[in-house]
């Protein structure tokens, strides 16, 4: 079975940037995304790369983080600059069954255990 496993995360000032991998135990072609969940509250769907490469953003990230996927190295990124104290949060990768970010936490498939992103303002 696939694992997924995220670094990256750590404690950044508002402004700030930091680059999340998450690494797949082996190749998968599944479409992979991000979700974070931020203490209280509910998981939100952050990015997601669709099988054709295609990405989507929830709104409140759009222009500041990027996502991409190394198949060569089994890698999924989310690059996050301008970084928001309410990006503070838990993040993982996920492989997920929708090409959207706005179901894609409802429809993961498999997820890693998260790394912590904490933004200070």
């Amino acid at each position: 079975q696939v694992q997924l496993v995220e670094s990256g995360g750590g404690s950044v000032q508002t402004g700030g940037s930091l680059r999340l991998s998450c690494l797949a135990s082996t190749y998968t072609n599944y479409w992979m995304g991000w979700f974070r969940q931020a203490p209280g509250k509910e998981r939100e769907g952050v990015a997601v790369i669709c099988s054709d490469g295609n990405t989507d953003y929830t709104d409140s990230v759009k222009g500041r983080f990027t996502s991409s996927k190394d198949n060569s190295k089994n890698t999924l990124y989310l690059q996050m600059n301008s970084l928001k104290p309410e990006d503070t949060a838990m993040y993982y990768c996920a492989s997920v069954r929708v090409c959207t970010h706005r179901y894609l936490a409802a429809y993961i498939i498999l997820q890693g255990q998260g790394t912590q992103v904490t933004v200070s303002s």
